[in-house]
């Protein structure tokens, strides 16, 4: 006859067996989920690129004007476009001082 510690160790086996299944199983769902999760956001980052990509077609039009208009401004206006632009340069330095 077996011994009690047998007993135990054949049904920790199984147990054990039983919990590696149960573990590949789970696993294999946690990876076809993560390739969902993966592909939705995906697809919604290429939705929004195209969407962005498409406003940003339609306003160029509109940017090209104001930026020969701010190119005929600083043509006609040197000493205060340089003010502006030093201005400009002095407020990124301090933000990126500021945050150290």
């Amino acid at each position: 006859m077996a011994s009690y510690s047998t007993f135990s160790d054949i049904d920790l086996d199984r147990q054990v067996a039983a919990l590696a299944k149960e573990l590949a199983s789970l696993k294999r769902v946690v990876a076809k989920q993560g390739g969902a999760y993966y592909e939705d956001g995906r697809d919604a980052a290429l939705d929004t690129y195209s969407d962005l990509a498409g406003r940003l077609r339609d306003a160029m039009p509109a940017i090209r004007k104001q930026g020969r208009v701010i190119e005929k401004s600083a043509r006609d206006h040197p000493a205060a476009a340089a003010a502006v632009g030093l201005v400009v340069l002095g407020l990124v330095a301090s933000l990126l001082f500021s945050r150290r």
